[in-house]
Protein backbone atom coordinates (compact mmCIF):
# COMPACT_ATOMS: atom_id res chain seq x y z
CA UNK A 1 0.00 0.00 0.00
CA UNK A 2 0.69 3.36 0.10
CA UNK A 3 0.98 6.49 -2.40
CA UNK A 4 1.90 6.01 -6.06
CA UNK A 5 2.46 8.85 -8.92
CA UNK A 6 1.52 7.08 -12.12
CA UNK A 7 0.90 8.11 -15.20
CA UNK A 8 -2.45 8.09 -16.89
CA UNK A 9 -3.40 6.44 -19.85
CA UNK A 10 -5.50 6.97 -22.96
CA UNK A 11 -8.06 5.14 -21.85
CA UNK A 12 -8.46 6.14 -18.38
CA UNK A 13 -8.30 9.79 -18.98
CA UNK A 14 -11.66 9.52 -21.41
CA UNK A 15 -13.34 7.51 -18.85
CA UNK A 16 -15.50 8.99 -16.49
CA UNK A 17 -16.67 7.92 -13.11
CA UNK A 18 -14.23 6.52 -10.64
CA UNK A 19 -12.36 3.99 -12.62
CA UNK A 20 -11.17 6.84 -14.84
CA UNK A 21 -10.54 10.36 -14.99
CA UNK A 22 -13.25 11.94 -17.69
CA UNK A 23 -14.89 13.72 -15.38
CA UNK A 24 -11.17 15.82 -14.67
CA UNK A 25 -10.72 15.91 -18.45
CA UNK A 26 -14.14 17.40 -18.80
CA UNK A 27 -13.68 19.73 -15.84
CA UNK A 28 -10.03 20.76 -17.23
CA UNK A 29 -11.27 20.85 -21.49
CA UNK A 30 -14.21 23.35 -19.94
CA UNK A 31 -11.79 25.90 -18.00
CA UNK A 32 -9.58 26.11 -20.88
CA UNK A 33 -11.94 26.82 -23.51
CA UNK A 34 -13.03 29.68 -20.50
CA UNK A 35 -9.57 30.87 -20.62
CA UNK A 36 -9.40 31.19 -24.45
CA UNK A 37 -7.14 28.14 -24.35
CA UNK A 38 -7.28 25.07 -26.54
CA UNK A 39 -8.86 21.76 -25.09
CA UNK A 40 -6.10 18.77 -24.15
CA UNK A 41 -6.02 15.95 -26.24
CA UNK A 42 -3.88 12.37 -25.85
CA UNK A 43 -1.58 12.73 -28.59
CA UNK A 44 -1.78 9.67 -31.11
CA UNK A 45 1.67 8.46 -29.67
CA UNK A 46 0.63 9.06 -26.54
CA UNK A 47 -2.45 6.85 -27.37
CA UNK A 48 -0.27 4.21 -28.46
CA UNK A 49 1.90 3.73 -25.32
CA UNK A 50 2.08 0.64 -23.41
CA UNK A 51 4.62 1.31 -20.50
CA UNK A 52 3.54 3.44 -17.56
CA UNK A 53 4.96 5.66 -15.32
CA UNK A 54 5.09 4.90 -11.32
CA UNK A 55 6.70 5.72 -8.26
CA UNK A 56 6.27 5.92 -4.94
CA UNK A 57 5.86 8.76 -2.24
CA UNK A 58 8.02 6.74 0.74
CA UNK A 59 10.77 8.48 2.01
CA UNK A 60 10.83 11.54 4.50
CA UNK A 61 10.38 14.53 2.60
CA UNK A 62 11.38 16.87 5.69
CA UNK A 63 14.80 17.54 4.10
CA UNK A 64 13.31 17.92 0.94
CA UNK A 65 11.03 20.51 2.34
CA UNK A 66 14.30 22.33 3.92
CA UNK A 67 15.81 22.29 0.57
CA UNK A 68 12.78 24.05 -1.11
CA UNK A 69 12.10 26.62 1.53
CA UNK A 70 16.18 27.25 0.54
CA UNK A 71 16.14 27.54 -3.22
CA UNK A 72 12.20 28.21 -4.15
CA UNK A 73 9.52 31.12 -3.13
CA UNK A 74 6.34 30.45 -1.54
CA UNK A 75 4.59 30.47 -4.52
CA UNK A 76 7.58 28.23 -6.66
CA UNK A 77 6.86 25.85 -3.87
CA UNK A 78 3.22 25.31 -4.31
CA UNK A 79 3.73 25.46 -7.98
CA UNK A 80 6.15 22.11 -7.24
CA UNK A 81 4.29 20.50 -4.65
CA UNK A 82 0.40 21.64 -4.75
CA UNK A 83 -0.81 19.62 -7.40
CA UNK A 84 -2.41 16.51 -7.83
CA UNK A 85 -3.32 16.53 -11.76
CA UNK A 86 0.17 17.06 -13.87
CA UNK A 87 -0.60 18.06 -17.22
CA UNK A 88 1.93 17.71 -20.31
CA UNK A 89 1.32 21.64 -21.62
CA UNK A 90 2.36 24.74 -20.31
CA UNK A 91 0.39 26.91 -17.37
CA UNK A 92 0.67 30.41 -16.35
CA UNK A 93 -1.16 28.98 -13.19
CA UNK A 94 -2.36 26.44 -11.43
CA UNK A 95 -5.78 25.72 -12.01
CA UNK A 96 -8.45 24.25 -9.41
CA UNK A 97 -11.26 21.90 -10.33
CA UNK A 98 -14.64 21.02 -8.81
CA UNK A 99 -13.46 17.69 -9.21
CA UNK A 100 -12.66 15.22 -6.12
CA UNK A 101 -9.93 12.85 -5.79
CA UNK A 102 -9.20 10.15 -3.43
CA UNK A 103 -7.18 12.81 -1.33
CA UNK A 104 -9.17 15.69 -1.95
CA UNK A 105 -12.00 17.36 -2.39
CA UNK A 106 -10.94 19.57 -5.63
CA UNK A 107 -8.17 18.52 -8.43
CA UNK A 108 -5.60 21.27 -8.78
CA UNK A 109 -3.56 20.96 -11.85
CA UNK A 110 -0.39 22.18 -12.61
CA UNK A 111 1.65 22.39 -16.15
CA UNK A 112 4.65 19.94 -16.27
CA UNK A 113 7.02 22.62 -17.81
CA UNK A 114 7.15 25.22 -14.46
CA UNK A 115 7.03 21.78 -12.32
CA UNK A 116 10.21 20.91 -14.80
CA UNK A 117 11.80 24.13 -14.63
CA UNK A 118 11.36 24.01 -10.61
CA UNK A 119 13.08 20.57 -10.05
CA UNK A 120 16.01 20.93 -12.71
CA UNK A 121 16.62 24.48 -10.43
CA UNK A 122 16.78 22.09 -7.32
CA UNK A 123 18.78 19.08 -9.19
CA UNK A 124 21.02 21.94 -9.90
CA UNK A 125 21.26 23.40 -6.24
CA UNK A 126 22.24 20.11 -5.20
CA UNK A 127 24.59 18.98 -8.00
CA UNK A 128 22.05 15.49 -8.41
CA UNK A 129 24.11 12.83 -10.90
CA UNK A 130 20.91 13.21 -13.13
CA UNK A 131 22.70 10.67 -15.62
CA UNK A 132 23.00 8.38 -13.02
CA UNK A 133 19.51 8.14 -12.56
CA UNK A 134 17.71 5.82 -14.30
CA UNK A 135 14.32 7.03 -15.82
CA UNK A 136 10.77 5.96 -17.38
CA UNK A 137 11.27 1.86 -16.33
CA UNK A 138 8.18 1.52 -13.75
CA UNK A 139 9.69 2.39 -10.02
CA UNK A 140 13.32 2.43 -11.48
CA UNK A 141 13.65 5.61 -9.25
CA UNK A 142 12.01 3.98 -5.69
CA UNK A 143 14.30 0.98 -6.40
CA UNK A 144 17.43 3.03 -6.93
CA UNK A 145 16.98 5.17 -3.89
CA UNK A 146 16.12 2.41 -1.52
CA UNK A 147 17.65 -0.64 -2.74
CA UNK A 148 21.55 0.38 -2.12
CA UNK A 149 22.25 1.71 -5.77
CA UNK A 150 22.12 5.28 -4.64
CA UNK A 151 24.38 4.89 -1.81
CA UNK A 152 27.00 3.41 -4.12
CA UNK A 153 26.53 6.07 -6.57
CA UNK A 154 26.76 8.52 -3.94
CA UNK A 155 30.51 7.08 -2.93
CA UNK A 156 31.61 7.02 -5.99
CA UNK A 157 30.45 10.48 -7.02
CA UNK A 158 30.31 12.54 -3.64
CA UNK A 159 28.35 16.03 -3.29
CA UNK A 160 25.41 17.84 -1.79
CA UNK A 161 22.89 15.49 -3.47
CA UNK A 162 24.35 12.82 -0.88
CA UNK A 163 24.10 14.43 2.00
CA UNK A 164 20.45 14.00 1.99
CA UNK A 165 19.15 11.04 -0.02
CA UNK A 166 15.60 11.40 0.84
CA UNK A 167 15.59 14.52 -0.21
CA UNK A 168 17.05 13.93 -3.41
CA UNK A 169 15.00 11.27 -3.90
CA UNK A 170 12.40 14.11 -4.35
CA UNK A 171 14.25 16.17 -6.25
CA UNK A 172 14.86 13.39 -8.98
CA UNK A 173 11.16 12.18 -8.65
CA UNK A 174 9.64 15.40 -9.90
CA UNK A 175 12.28 15.92 -12.23
CA UNK A 176 11.54 12.94 -13.52
CA UNK A 177 7.62 12.70 -13.70
CA UNK A 178 7.23 16.29 -15.33
CA UNK A 179 9.97 14.77 -17.59
CA UNK A 180 8.17 11.59 -18.84
CA UNK A 181 4.78 13.54 -18.68
CA UNK A 182 6.11 16.09 -21.39
CA UNK A 183 8.13 13.09 -23.08
CA UNK A 184 4.76 10.83 -23.17
CA UNK A 185 2.45 13.70 -23.45
CA UNK A 186 -0.05 12.35 -20.58
CA UNK A 187 -1.11 13.21 -17.31
CA UNK A 188 0.66 12.22 -13.83
CA UNK A 189 -1.54 11.57 -11.00
CA UNK A 190 -1.04 10.12 -7.39
CA UNK A 191 -3.49 7.27 -6.72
Amino acid sequence: MGVYLVSVAAQDWSQPGEDGYGDVAAALNAELERRGLPPYAFPQAAREERGWFEEKVSPSMDGFLELCTTHLTDEELSTLLDWNMLVPFALDEEIVLPVGTAYSEETTVAGAPRVLALAERLARAVALPVDAIPAGENLALSLWFLEGEAERTAQARPGPWAEDLDASFYVAFYLRAAQYSLRHGCPMTYS
